[in-house]
């Protein structure tokens, strides 16, 4: 179906000219397989540029969908990869002064740019850009929006931290005006300190929520609002923000100064919220959103939790402004495949569901425990959980980590090399049963002998956890009868 928007559409320059004209001309990108960079990388060369990249990690998956691309990765960072010198080298901020090709660009005198600023100027410059931000549910939510589009007849191009299943890659230039972006408060670059998030310039604005996060760069909450304060600042007046209701950092943050139309979205009668959402069951995986007092649409799928329907609300109200309507974007939402590493069950050997889930944060780990735990029939739901951010190796949100864990029946914590902080003191605090281990092949014995026909086990980390995920299924395949 397809969703009459010619009225909306922002004139748009025509960027197949400068494909031809950019067939020839390279750029070199550092850190090129992280997902952002990796999109980056994705973009530049569907643009028509010759793209070659250095990481310090190249591997599957994002290896792979690179080299597929035809684009060069090169191992580490020698100074030898920038010879002959690209016409421009952009820079991840995972790179730091100190870097061997961050001072050779230096001392040479290459051009350079950022990620954010490369991708402002040479994709989403004349586009109608629709950002997804907050602490919690971008990757998810932007990756919904995008599909509500496509779905809608729109082919919008985006750039999302993740993979989402409909669409198989990270990153496309679409065949429309419309552009999706995954907006991160994290800063852009060794030399740029600002958020990525300033650099895009969206007309439609989503906030899912606002917490205090990223301790290696923020000092505190207030920081982290004067950031989304800037970009509040770039929304024009005939935008649109789409905001989660009821959230204090939020609402701060808006009356701090907010020049363009708003929409609210939130959970149950009682939210005040422009756009509602009522549950038709109980772990989320029907609801009904009312985005007015007289019209309403029913969305079923496959996904469970309060925040995956939060993240539904605000990707239906953002669709809404380019002029899908409700409907349609539910019918979308009931096709969505779900995104790599958001909830995404891995298999279930023996009748035992094993999911990845990138949760890291308190929040996050509380409300994906808390959707399965909605969902759990009479097995128990174990949880694996690697607290490796940057944020958890500083100590934040220790306190609240035991409280987190509150709706598994089972906790296995893993003390990752560079925690300066032990673990045990989150076993000591809690409720819930728990164990510490400090050895992946020993954490996958333990829960493979425990395991037992209809458990959900939940392997939560923003990183590669060891690889214990292939590990956990093979030997759960080896120990548990086939049903």
């Amino acid at each position: 179906m397809h969703a009459d928007v010619s009225s909306l559409r922002p004139v748009l320059p025509c960027r197949l000219e400068f494909k031809e004209r950019l067939l020839k001309e390279h750029i070199h990108i550092l850190g090129i397989c992280g997902t952002f960079m990796g999109g980056i990388a994705l973009l530049a060369r569907e643009l028509g540029y010759r793209v070659t990249g250095s990481d310090a990690n190249v591997y599957p998956p994002m290896s792979t969908q690179l080299q597929a691309a035809g684009i060069e990765l090169m191992e580490g960072y020698h100074p030898e990869h920038l010879e002959p010198a690209p016409d421009c080298v952009v820079v991840g901020n995972a790179m730091s002064r100190g870097n061997p090709l961050v001072e050779h660009l230096l001392n040479v005198g290459l051009r350079y740019t950022s990620g954010p600023q490369w991708l402002s100027e040479h994709v989403l410059q004349g586009r109608w850009v629709l950002a997804v931000s907050g602490t919690h549910g971008k990757t998810s939510t932007s990756s919904l929006l995008a599909w509500i589009l496509e779905y809608a007849g729109m082919s919008p191009g985006f750039l999302i931290g993740g993979v989402p299943g409909n669409f198989g890659l990270s990153a496309r230039l679409g065949g429309s005006d419309f552009f999706v972006v995954e907006a991160d408060e994290y800063d852009t670059a060794f030399f740029d300190k600002r958020s990525k998030f300033v650099h895009y310039r969206p007309r439609t604005l989503c906030i899912n929520n606002l917490e205090f996060d990223h301790a290696d760069i923020f000092d505190d909450l207030a920081a982290i609002q004067r950031q989304f304060h800037h970009l509040l600042r770039c929304v024009p007046g005939g935008g649109l923000v789409v905001y989660r209701h009821g959230v204090n950092a939020i609402d701060e943050t808006l009356a701090a100064g907010c020049w363009t139309p708003t929409v609210s979205f939130g959970l149950g009668d009682a939210s005040g919220a422009d756009w509602r959402a009522e549950l038709l069951e109980a772990d989320g995986s029907a609801f009904r959103v009312h985005p007015g007092p007289d019209d309403s649409a029913e969305v079923r799928w496959q996904y469970c939790g309060d925040h995956n329907v939060e993240n539904g609300l605000t990707a239906m109200a953002a669709a809404k402004h380019v002029g899908v309507l409700p409907g349609i974007s539910a019918d979308a939402l009931g096709a969505f495949k779900g995104v790599k590493r958001r909830l995404e069950l891995l298999g279930r050997p023996g009748n035992v569901a094993v999911y990845d889930d990138f949760a890291h944060h308190p929040t996050a780990i509380a409300t994906t425990l808390k959707g399965l735990r909605a969902r759990t029939g009479a097995g128990r739901l174990i949880a694996l959980i690697e607290p490796r951010s940057n944020t958890m190796r500083m100590g934040e949100h220790r306190a609240q980590l035991a409280a987190s864990t509150r709706d598994a029946d089972l906790v296995h914590w893993f003390q990752p090399a560079g925690l300066d902080w032990s673990l045990e003191d989150v076993i000591a605090s809690g409720d819930t049963a728990a164990h510490l281990y400090t050895d992946i092949d020993a954490l996958v014995g333990a829960v493979s002998e425990e395991a037992r026909e209809g458990d959900q086990v939940v392997i939560m980390s923003n990183g590669g956890f060891g690889g214990i995920h292939r590990k956990l299924l093979d030997s759960l395949e080896g120990k548990l009868p086939r049903v």
